[in-house]
């Protein structure tokens, strides 16, 4: 079963999610971003402690 078919069975059930970063010390809805950090926030790369750079 794919992503997509599971998303349309359930659509009913979902709802939506605020997602909120940290900005100058403080956590903020990403929502009330504006367009160009909105974008900013998409490119951004993530930490990830597992990953072995040789």
């Amino acid at each position: 079963m794919n992503t997509e078919m599971v998303l349309k069975m359930h659509e009913k059930k979902r709802t939506k999610c605020m997602v909120y970063t940290r900005v100058m010390g403080y956590h903020r809805p990403v929502e009330s971003f504006n367009i160009g950090k909105k974008q900013e926030h998409k490119e951004r790369v993530h930490f990830c402690e597992h990953l072995k750079v040789s």
